[in-house]
């Protein structure tokens, strides 16, 4: 998922004003053209979501719960930015991703509530973002607090403005992720009955779950093993897809989208943008791209390993009949 989380406190209490004269130091002036325009992207994909999804969105305080979930998106973010940049660590960075995805469950949930009860299709689809956030946000953070790190920030945590971009980019990933969520939770109008798009939803996401959890379990009881040291895991559903945990996840969230299809209309509907923009995240930008060429350093030599690229699928296996 994910897509990017840290070693806490490395530098000990006794020595945190190290890591801000290294902040000042590793940032350079090319750190701030691009964290800036990685604000201004997220910024106005944020905004433009907002303004396409909002028409029927309860108003608190005369702004849209739409546009309030975004905000809090970004402020549990940036907030959590200070100390994660003092202290050089992403170690609860995942962690904080999951705290981000209940508070707007939660806040979408009770602003939809000043306006009628809360549906059924609300409950269901709460409690489905609910699940996973928490077996999904644990699992990452159990896996950097054994292993001390998480080598993707490696080269951005020197720099404070250069590490402001992984917390924007995941308070944007947390909102559109999820915008379908949002938008049905806290619509002003009385929910549609379910259908049969809520039932087809529900086990595309059981589906898509199922995939990604034992995905990551074969992978954590793999490395486990003495002999499996070095190697890449080709086993189980790894045989049939190079990344079937991310397959897991874009099911999933299509799964949540087809959910919507009975509650959205009009310009809401651009709240499929989720599915799109978790395909995109995972296997053009942060997930697929990074693991592969990781993958190619290590056992780019390797025929074995070749071999195992070239009849394996990315994501979807391929269908076998035996003639």
């Amino acid at each position: 998922m994910s897509y990017c989380g840290l070693v806490a406190g490395e530098h000990g209490v006794m020595n945190e004003i190290i890591p801000v004269t290294i902040c000042t130091m590793a940032t350079e002036r090319s750190d701030y053209a691009l964290t800036g325009v990685v604000l201004v992207v997220v910024l106005l994909v944020t905004t433009l979501t907002t303004n396409a999804v909002e028409s029927r969105s309860v108003q608190i305080y005369g702004v849209s719960s739409v546009a309030w979930c975004a905000l809090i998106a970004l402020g549990i973010q940036w907030l959590a930015w200070i100390p994660a940049s003092l202290l050089q660590t992403e170690r609860f960075y995942d962690l904080l991703g999951g705290v981000t995805y209940l508070a707007l469950v939660v806040f979408s949930l009770w602003a939809g509530s000043q306006n009628h009860g809360v549906s059924t299709r609300e409950v269901v689809i709460s409690l489905l973002v609910v699940v996973w956030t928490i077996r999904l946000s644990g699992f990452l953070f159990l896996r950097i607090h054994n292993s001390g790190k998480d080598g993707r920030f490696d080269h951005l945590k020197p720099s404070a403005i250069r590490f402001l971009v992984p917390w924007t980019l995941q308070a944007m990933w947390v909102f559109l992720t999820m915008i379908v969520v949002i938008v049905i939770n806290s619509q002003a109008v009385d929910s549609a009955p379910m259908n049969i798009f809520d039932a087809i939803g529900v086990s595309l996401w059981v589906a898509g779950f199922a995939i990604e959890v034992i995905a990551d379990a074969q992978k954590s009881r793999f490395k486990t093993e003495p002999d499996n040291r070095g190697k890449w895991i080709d086993e189980g559903l790894w045989s049939l897809s190079r990344h079937p945990n991310y397959l897991g996840e874009i099911v999933l969230w299509t799964g949540i989208a087809v959910m919507g299809t009975g509650s959205l209309e009009g310009t809401e509907l651009a709240a499929w943008i989720s599915p799109v923009f978790v395909y995109l995240l995972l296997t053009k930008v942060s997930g697929v791209p990074i693991l592969d060429k990781r993958g190619n350093e290590k056992w780019g030599d390797d025929p074995e390993y070749q071999k195992y690229v070239d009849k394996t699928p990315m994501l979807v296996p391929r269908l076998r009949f035996n003639r």
